[in-house]
């Protein structure tokens, strides 16, 4: 409902301490292993026994920072020269540019040497294609193959059910920012800050609807104001994220009373928890798109969110929705998503329930490969 805050609900995810029924490490290649998602799915005291095999890394030198692009591994010759060396392949992120001949072939060798194939089923609409066609090709091909299935939300769940006939277990999103950063205070300030990140405009977002409702929002909230963040890659020629019409669109909101328009390279980590503590409401301008790991960071930090209705962002964590999909926008909503957000707090996450929570996702993990590898 738009402008309502819905908790998330994992019907599957058991919150009790889990016994493991073999204490033999397992050895799993990861697709990726170094993203924050995957690294946060590991027990903090490691008592869970995964050891997830490092990212090989590229010839050329050439990743995203973390070091896990391109993934090596999902490459049918990689798995022929390694397929000693882990026990399960479980595949997460990194196949947008995989064709389906190319999956084929790595489940046709995972197979031939008997290694179980998991799949945490992260998107269902790929939010860097505009176009679903290439992203559900590839679903086509991994969904039915895999030996186990996980998402993130009961909505996605369904609707894998729905369109595959599959069962995945649903297990929450881990945390995303470190212990330190879960326990430290954020900033006080008396201003309400709504915050709107277009990124460099991959593909599921549309902001300018989104920022023209909020600049006029702003103006009726008292002490509230708009912060507009934008890659400055938007202005460079021969840039692949070049876009300066849209850019200029966006700064002239710059001139509006109570909006700040900031154009500046991608943010550092540290950079990025630090403009997240800033914002009292973080807005989430997707046309489309399935769950989120810059919500999960916001609720580690305090930060409110304001995430539309398409897919399943408000069943990750508590969050106010408004009404924005592919097919329409009802501004109202977005207004009174932010009227009610000025007259609350946000539910923040503690390190005590994030380590809780990350101590029974590897406890989850370590079953589903139990599972997989006794079948």
């Amino acid at each position: 409902m738009p402008g309502s805050r819905t908790a998330a609900r994992f019907d599957s995810f058991d919150p009790r301490p889990a016994t493991l029924v073999s204490p033999r490490p397992i050895r799993v290649a990861s697709v990726p292993a170094s993203h924050v998602y995957v690294r946060h799915l590991s027990a903090v005291d490691g008592s869970d026994e995964v050891h997830r095999l490092p990212d090989p890394p590229p010839a050329d030198g050439r990743t995203v920072p973390g070091g896990w692009w391109p993934p090596l591994m999902l490459d049918p010759g990689w798995i022929r020269a390694h397929h000693h060396e882990f026990d399960v392949f479980h595949v997460h992120f990194g196949f947008d540019a995989v064709p389906p001949e190319t999956l084929g072939q790595v489940i046709h060798e995972l197979r031939a040497h008997r290694k179980p194939l998991v799949y945490t089923v992260h998107d269902l609409r790929n939010p860097h294609h505009p176009e679903p066609g290439a992203h559900e090709r590839n679903l086509r091909m991994l969904i039915p193959a895999a030996d186990a299935l996980v998402t993130l939300t009961p909505g996605a769940a369904a609707r894998i059910q729905q369109r595959y006939g599959r069962r995945a277990e649903v297990l929450p999103h881990p945390h995303v920012v470190e212990r330190e950063l879960l326990e430290a205070r954020r900033p006080e300030s008396d201003q309400m800050v709504i915050g709107t990140h277009v990124k460099s405009l991959r593909a599921n977002m549309d902001p300018l609807p989104v920022l023209e409702t909020l600049a006029r929002t702003v103006t009726r909230l008292p002490d509230a104001v708009l912060r507009i963040d934008m890659h400055d890659e938007l202005f460079e020629r021969g840039n692949h994220w070049y876009n300066p019409r849209m850019g200029r669109a966006i700064l002239d909101l710059g001139r509006k009373p109570r909006v700040q328009v900031r154009i500046h390279p991608y943010f550092t980590d540290d950079e990025l928890w630090q403009y997240l503590s800033s914002l009292t409401v973080s807005v989430l301008p997707y046309r489309f798109g399935t769950h989120s790991g810059w919500l999960e960071a916001c609720h580690d930090l305090g930060t409110a969110v304001a995430a539309p209705s398409c897919g399943f962002y408000h069943q990750q964590r508590a969050c106010a929705t408004y009404d924005f999909d592919e097919r329409h926008f009802r501004p109202v909503s977005l207004h009174e998503a932010m009227v009610e957000l000025s007259r609350t707090r946000a539910p923040r996450a503690s390190w005590a329930g994030r380590r809780a929570e990350r101590d029974r996702l590897a406890r989850a993990h370590r079953r589903l490969y139990e599972r997989v590898l006794h079948r």
